[in-house]
């Protein structure tokens, strides 16, 4: 039976069985979404882990699509099996303490350096702003860049908000309409800022989500090394977010 009819039929009937055909059709949409998260994750995290995470969103993604809306049921179910994945993550909280307080180290020393001097700083100002050399910081921001796939989807502080850089919204009956225009005007924000960020930056960033190349693919792509990459992706991240806690504050 194709994939068309299976949906016509299980739009139809909600059949219990042709729902598990669904899924398993689709079960390797999970992997694929699972595999290329798991290239940004450190090695304690377990890729079987992040694919059951991601199972759950499938289910979810079966369960709520629309074949009448024109909508190709990939690009429907890869937000919600992503962002199922980052939930599992943030439920498990696999980052040591000690990452998350360089991370809001960094950010405060961003977002001070684009207080005064209102733009986004090199990464010489953010250096001198938290008293390192210039190697030591790009040492830092390797590190912390471990963390930033959870954090483009959290809050500002890295836990659950109200504000968030990538639009990963539950699968709900009736969404909050207030909360959805402040998403959107998030959103917003987020493009204009990413025209004000240096080109290469820019550039790591688009590569990175939306046409969703691995760091290496990115080094390949500019001619940069996978570390060097790290280091420009965990940079914009982390300026992005101090833009953020800047905007929500004011």
């Amino acid at each position: 039976m194709k994939t068309t009819e299976l949906w016509e039929k299980y739009s139809a009937t909600r059949d219990t069985v042709i729902r598990e055909k669904l899924l398993l059709h689709y079960l390797p949409l999970v992997k694929l979404v699972a595999g290329r998260m798991k290239q940004t994750l450190p090695q304690a995290v377990q890729l079987a882990d992040l694919e059951g995470s991601g199972v759950r969103g499938l289910i979810q993604s079966v369960e709520g699509f629309d074949p009448e809306r024109g909508i190709r049921f990939e690009s429907y179910a890869s937000n919600r099996i992503r962002g199922s994945i980052l939930d599992g993550l943030r439920e498990y909280d696999w980052l040591p303490r000690s990452l998350r307080t360089k991370s809001k180290a960094l950010e405060r020393a961003m977002e001070s350096c684009q207080t005064r001097q209102g733009g986004i700083p090199t990464d010489s100002d953010v250096a001198d702003e938290m008293g390192l050399d210039i190697d030591d910081y790009r040492e830092l921001l390797e590190e912390v860049g471990s963390m930033q796939i959870v954090s483009l989807d959290g809050g500002p502080d890295g836990a659950e908000s109200r504000a968030s850089f990538h639009d990963v919204i539950p699968d709900r009956e009736a969404p909050d309409p207030l909360q959805l225009v402040e998403q959107d005007e998030i959103k917003t924000l987020v493009v204009e800022w990413l025209h004000e960020l240096p080109e290469q930056m820019r550039r790591v960033l688009i590569l990175y989500y939306f046409e969703e190349l691995t760091l290496k693919e990115i080094g390949l792509v500019l001619e940069l090394s996978e570390s060097r990459i790290c280091q420009v992706h965990s940079s914009a991240i982390h300026s992005l977010r101090a833009r953020l806690n800047q905007e929500m504050v004011a």
